[in-house]
């Protein structure tokens, strides 16, 4: 029960669950070295996959990137959903640990999310009036014996998870080049 939560039962047979293999040692060795003096922070390289493929390094992890076809290869998800991965990772794991601190008896979180760009105008509470922005439709199912004001309150909670606060904030990306 525990792995099906992780499991991507709409996942294609013979799509590959695992990120390429890197063929030479001294890329993984300059990962690693790029990863040691950035901190721990997550570390994007291409990985020769198309004109598009990238490789993800998050500690310990790997994963791939790229853009569908036909730009891209499709070796991996987008960059818009890798962003929604992490919304809705946030979400579910912010649920959670609500819903253990309340004793609460919720099962099972699955949280479905959609990216789309919209015209201001059709956004009612939306700031800017004009032009297009970006909208994220995201979907909360919550499994379990919860009443009707527990699944309220669940869902006033997924709005405060962290990602869902970062999105919401001014946010300055500080970009430099690296020297050497």
């Amino acid at each position: 029960a525990w792995a099906d939560r992780h499991l991507d039962e709409d996942l294609a047979p013979g799509t590959p669950t695992t990120p390429p293999e890197v063929d030479e040692v001294s890329e993984v060795a300059e990962v690693a070295k790029v990863a040691d003096a950035t901190d721990g922070a997550v570390v994007v390289s291409e990985d020769g996959q198309g004109p598009f493929g990238q490789r993800v390094t998050i500690g310990r992890h790997v994963l791939v990137a790229d853009e569908p076809l036909p730009l891209g290869q499709d070796t991996g998800p987008s960059p818009y959903d890798l962003l929604l991965a992490g919304l809705g990772a946030c979400t579910s794991m912010t649920l959670r640990m609500y819903a253990e601190r309340k004793e609460w008896p919720l099962e099972r979180v699955t949280v479905a999310l959609r990216h789309s760009r919209i015209h201001a105008r059709d956004c009612e509470d939306c700031e800017t009036e004009s032009g297009h922005l970006d909208r994220i439709d995201r979907v909360v199912t919550l499994q379990g014996d919860l009443d009707d004001e527990q699944r309220a309150r669940l869902l006033e909670i997924a709005d405060r998870c962290p990602v869902h606060r970062t999105l919401h904030a001014e946010v300055s990306v500080r970009t430099e080049l690296a020297t050497g």
